[in-house]
């Protein structure tokens, strides 16, 4: 188990700059994920930790010791990633003890290392298989068993699970996850994937454009996102997000946009940093509200709250997506698939307040404390 710790890492490729100084720590033990859009810097970041890429400028330390100029081999580290890259004249057996082999340990030792590490993966009776006869989720599980018999102080795991269906997915995604609980190493994960990002990691870097944008917790990520950015990223589906201004003072606020004018809760105000509204006048935002905290009314039944045109229903079982046209506005809201509404209907909008998200419309940082 080990200490990882990055300091102002900065990875160019001519005048290109992929990673931008990146500060991170990763804590003994921890399962951290690297999470952004394709091209962000998660990848190089992951790669500059193995040693597989050159360092710009900046330091990478792994237990203390700088390693920036440590070969990769010398580092104690085991890497999994997209591409199994599985020997196919080896057969299971002897991709999974490959790297024992390279250190010269004794056969017996081997021979029950693959093994304990094969029934741990569930996979003790494909060991005199070739990898050709194996299915995908067969081979990432080769690919993870080569990784863990080692015994290294760090995994690196870089999109390991992209190649399989949903399915599959989802079910390494738990082996991954039961396995690192097991073992207690220390774990860094990279994934274009927010939702595998939220069900695996203890925390979570996201980064965009080679820039970290926040580092928390999952639930830290989902309820107190730093920017925009974070806070439309991480959340399936995705969260609304439309323009408004905030008018008045002290601790009455109201939320005006084109979907209707709200008067904030007290409680949610005295989350507002102070200088949001001032003598200035209205402070122009952007407003953000996930699916789930908008509630769907009938018109007849609560004529007082804003309307809207209900454009799109899609069922997904327990729940269903409704996609709303308020005004200009469109809104996706998540409700009951009982309660859904009807394509064409004309339905009421509230918002829970308290689940407000609010950025300013120029930094897109958060407003909220």
């Amino acid at each position: 188990m080990s200490v990882v710790v990055c300091k102002d890492l900065v990875k160019r490729f001519g005048s290109a700059l992929a990673v931008d100084h990146v500060n991170v720590e990763i804590q003994d033990g921890e399962f951290m994920v690297f999470v952004g859009p394709s091209g962000c810097g998660k990848t190089t970041t992951l790669r500059m930790i193995g040693g597989l890429e050159t360092v710009s400028s900046g330091e990478v330390y792994i237990d203390g010791e700088l390693v920036n100029d440590v070969a990769p081999r010398h580092r104690d580290i085991a890497m999994v990633f997209q591409n199994y890259a599985l020997y196919p004249h080896y057969k299971v057996f002897d991709n999974i003890g490959y790297t024992l082999k390279l250190r010269k340990r004794p056969k017996h030792e081997i021979k029950q290392r693959v093994t304990d590490v094969a029934t741990m993966l569930g996979i003790e009776n494909l060991l005199d298989r070739w990898p050709r006869q194996l299915s995908g989720g067969e081979r990432q599980r080769v690919a993870l068993g080569r990784a863990i018999v080692r015994n290294p102080r760090l995994y690196l795991m870089d999109e390991p699970l992209s190649n399989l269906d949903a399915k599959l997915r989802v079910q390494m995604r738990r082996e991954i996850i039961r396995l690192q609980r097991q073992l207690g190493t220390t774990t860094i994960y990279v994934t274009h994937d927010q939702v595998e990002a939220m069900t695996m990691g203890d925390r979570i870097m996201v980064l965009r454009f080679g820039q970290i944008q926040q580092i928390g917790q999952p639930e830290t990520l989902y309820n107190q996102p730093a920017n925009m950015f974070v806070a439309q990223f991480i959340g399936s589906p995705a969260m609304n997000v439309f323009p408004g201004r905030l008018e008045g003072t002290g601790q009455e606020l109201t939320l005006v946009a084109d979907i209707g004018h709200f008067l904030l809760p007290p409680e949610f105000v005295a989350r507002i940093g102070r200088d949001s509204v001032g003598p200035q006048g209205p402070r122009e935002v952007m407003c953000g509200i996930r699916p789930e905290d908008i509630r769907l009314g009938s018109v007849e039944s609560d004529s007082g709250r804003p309307r809207a045109l209900v454009d799109l229903v899609e069922g997904l079982g327990s729940d269903a997506y409704v996609s709303l046209s308020v005004g200009d506005t469109m809104l996706l809201a998540r409700t009951p698939a009982d309660a859904r509404p009807t394509e064409n209907e004309n339905v009421t909008v509230d918002l829970n307040l308290n689940k407000l998200h609010l950025f300013d419309s120029e930094s897109e940082l958060s407003l909220l404390n």
